[in-house]
């Protein structure tokens, strides 16, 4: 790369050009961070203490807080510090680096997601062969093919940019997105922008697709019942993977799949950081409110957290 490469670094001026708001930024955006990583840890610490929870669909929503807090570690640290420091400055390895490991774990996400949809449709459209066709082993095999294949992808995405040449090296975005880096390179051609959309497509369209259609298949069984208690549980079961569906497609095909140019930049930053911020809060949110079972199981914790700390307390006052 560093053959084809004019620039060895680049400047991050993302929020630059708020300077009066740099403090307040800081503070919010490590207050979301704090609630993403405590709401995400919670809800795994719940899955795994409740035996109840261990079923694929609690499997399936415990790899996707993990991978949604991996996905936040990739990014916002960085723009923690950049919020604080004078030299915002990012070498070519970081940038490449930041970026395979940003859009390996979002599309991570996306397969993840689409793997929870056909989860639903397997027990809502074959209940009876619901613990054979979706066992421990097929679960895990669904998120390390959707590990493998959200890393692959952004691998692809990573080769194609980093062999650009950059004539300029001021990012105007917090953290190394596609848009705004290829847009320093002096040979970025359509063949190469077609390339990265249809792999940006493949992820974000190709997953929304087996999504809707999952759901397709879901709502035509779902009317179907005779019963409309077994109609509502059935829906109900759904709603909290379909709310988190359209926040985080919405979002992410908004800011990756429209056309780009030099004046939306500032506009696909403000709307990234509610990507990389306010997404992953509101998932384990969305998911605690409406989920009577994973409410029961946080309480559950949250009640041995707060018996367990007196203890400890006690028992270093007894030592001491």
């Amino acid at each position: 790369m560093g053959n084809h490469t004019t620039v060895s670094s680049f400047l991050l001026w993302g929020f630059s050009s708020f300077p009066d708001l740099q403090g307040p930024l800081f503070a919010m955006i490590f207050f979301s961070h704090m609630t993403i990583l405590a709401a995400n840890v919670s809800i795994m610490v719940a899955i795994k203490l409740s035996h109840n929870l261990h079923t694929p669909m609690y499997f399936f929503l415990c790899a996707l807080s993990f991978s949604e807090t991996c996905t936040t570690m990739a990014v916002i640290p960085r723009m923690l510090a950049d919020l604080l420091a004078d030299s915002k400055t990012i070498s070519l390895p970081e940038c490449a680096t930041q970026m395979f490991f940003f859009f390996g774990l979002a599309a991570n996400n996306c397969f993840i997601m689409a793997a929870m949809s056909y989860d639903r449709y397997t027990a809502i459209h074959n209940p009876l062969h619901y613990p054979i066709l979706m066992t421990h082993k097929i679960c895990f095999r669904f998120i390390m093919a959707s590990w493998m294949l959200g890393f692959l992808v952004s691998l692809c995405i990573v080769i194609i940019v980093f062999n650009l040449s950059f004539c300029d090296s001021i990012i105007e975005h917090f953290f190394c997105d596609i848009s705004p880096v290829v847009c320093l390179a002096c040979d970025y051609t359509f063949r190469q922008e077609m390339a990265i959309f249809v792999l940006s497509a493949f992820v974000l369209a190709g997953s929304f697709v087996f999504i809707m259609m999952s759901y397709v298949f879901i709502v035509s069984t779902v009317v179907k019942m005779p019963s409309a208690q077994g109609r509502y549980k059935a829906f109900s079961t759904c709603s909290s993977h379909l709310t988190v569906v359209c926040i985080h497609y919405g979002f992410a095909g908004f800011v990756y799949l429209r056309p780009k140019d030099r004046d939306s930049f500032r506009e696909d930053m403000l709307m990234a950081v509610t990507y990389t911020v306010l997404t992953p809060l509101l998932n384990p949110i969305v998911y605690s409110l409406r989920n009577k079972e994973m409410q029961m199981a946080l309480r559950k914790v949250l009640g041995k957290t707060d018996r367990l700390i007196p203890q400890m307390v006690n028992k270093r006052k007894l030592d001491t």
